[in-house]
């Protein structure tokens, strides 16, 4: 599962992805089909980010 101890000297819990996937995997069938996952609003973008998003809009696609 989780790790206690942090590597590569960054801060916090490291999470091992197969135990994640599997928790929410799990997860997910005990909530069913009518899960719904809301998208980000993006009310709280930065600048840069905004900017971001345009230059690939510009490109024809969306993010």
């Amino acid at each position: 599962m989780s790790k206690d101890k942090p590597t590569g000297g960054e801060p916090g819990r490291r999470v091992d992805f197969a135990d994640f996937a599997a928790r929410l995997i799990r997860r997910r069938e005990q909530l069913g089909d009518d899960l719904v996952i809301p998208r980000n609003g993006g009310n709280r973008r930065t600048a840069s980010k905004r900017a971001l998003l345009e230059a690939i809009e510009a490109t024809g696609k969306r993010w």
